[in-house]
């Protein structure tokens, strides 16, 4: 039987079904078993009552990772991450490829189109769904091109981990912007460069991945080996919830928190802590470098500059010194008087800063790109780097 002929045979079989029903069964009232007629009446045929229904009770499928995933970051539709295009009620294709399931689809061709950026802008609303994650066709994604160029291989889910923690730029996007540049001079072409946010993967890949301004001359450490089984981004986080699951660590680590985990035997800041995690050390040489970005544009770039973590650019002109970030027409005045040397420094502090995990994902490399950040900027601010008593 065809589809056509189906649909036309259902009504007619469902109403012989009821006329049947009205001749041969006596008529109940609603919740009453009690016939009303005789039973040769012919009488209407009428449905039992239905219900309680307790939907509350219905078997559902991985219903505890739905729920998990409901309250993560990557469902959380009311966040900046996926709010941030709604008065243009759409996003952009390069954005809408990490903040947008149907974005991160048609980048990767698991929608039916050709792998890349989606054509047009992608409707606001969505979030990084299900379909993200459990594409059947992300097995078919073998690789990542990372910022820097690099083509990372990957398998499995560590496609769309790596896909949307990649930053959005590279430290030769940097060297690009400053090439044939006099290092400390001021250049009015220069910008604020931005890595983007949750830079985890770039991290991890270190100076392999090329994600940091690497100095020439130095070397950096590459992609961070964890023993195992701790080796990819869902041994540490859970996929749904995203959180650390930190009783694996303690393995190994003895510590009360992820946070606390030393993996050093000497103080990298300075301090001669070494009770405290490396993330604190990570912290402090960050702090560092962001007062001595701070020394040299009030002395060296000649205008002094204020970091917003709150506002794009985040990085704000103070001419007159006063602590407050200037103000024209009632708009913060974005930092323009950036020299070469000052750009790069800023660049690899805000890379470091912008992976609040980089004391687990990698922290030689964090450590690596802030002490040589600081370094190159003590040379015109006259500053003995014996006298910091800071490690590489």
């Amino acid at each position: 039987m065809n589809r056509t002929s189906f649909f036309f045979f259902l009504p007619v079989a469902i109403a012989a079904l009821l006329l049947l029903g009205a001749v041969s069964q006596p008529a109940y009232t609603q919740g009453d078993a009690t016939p009303v007629a005789g039973d040769d009446a012919v009488v209407p045929f009428v449905l039992p009552e239905a219900g309680p229904f307790h939907p509350e009770r219905i078997e559902i499928e991985n219903n505890q990772a739905i729920s998990d995933w409901y309250r993560s970051a990557h469902a959380d539709a009311a966040s900046e991450a996926f709010r941030h295009w709604d008065e243009e009620e759409e996003i952009r294709p390069a954005c809408a490829v990490c903040h947008s399931g149907e974005g991160f689809r048609s980048f990767h061709g698991l929608d039916g189109s050709a792998p890349g950026l989606p054509e047009t802008p992608v409707n606001v609303g969505g979030v990084v769904d299900c379909g993200t994650c459990h594409n059947a066709g992300l097995a078919n994604v073998t690789e990542v091109v990372f910022p820097s160029g690099v083509a990372h291989p990957v398998t499995g889910v560590e496609a769309a981990c790596m896909t949307c923690h990649q930053g959005r730029s590279a430290g030769s996007t940097v060297s690009e912007a400053v090439a044939g540049m006099d290092e400390d001079l001021p250049n009015g072409d220069l910008r604020f460069i931005n890595p983007h946010y949750a830079t985890a993967a770039a991290t991890w890949l270190g100076g392999y991945g090329g994600a940091g301004y690497q100095y020439a001359g130095r070397e950096y450490s590459n992609r961070f080996f964890h023993a195992r089984p701790i080796s990819s981004c869902v041994s540490c986080h859970e996929p749904h919830t995203l959180e650390v699951d930190f009783e694996p660590c303690q393995t190994c680590h003895q510590a009360n928190s992820i946070e606390e985990i030393r993996i050093a035997r000497q103080s990298y800041d300075g301090s001669g802590d070494l009770s405290v995690g490396i993330r604190s050390d990570i912290q402090a040489n960050a702090a560092l470098l962001l007062d001595t970005v701070e020394a040299y544009g009030a002395r060296i770039a000649g205008v002094p500059i204020i970091y917003d973590g709150n506002r794009y650019p985040y990085f704000f002109a103070d001419a007159n010194g006063d602590g407050i970030v200037d103000d024209r027409d009632g708009q913060p005045v974005a930092y323009s008087s950036w020299t070469p040397r000052m750009l790069i420094a800023a660049y690899n502090w805000k890379l470091v800063t912008a992976d609040p995990g980089a004391f687990a994902h990698n922290p030689y490399y964090a450590l690596e790109l802030l002490y040589d950040s600081i370094e190159d900027l003590s040379g015109p601010l006259g500053i003995d780097m014996g006298s910091l008593n800071i490690l590489r």
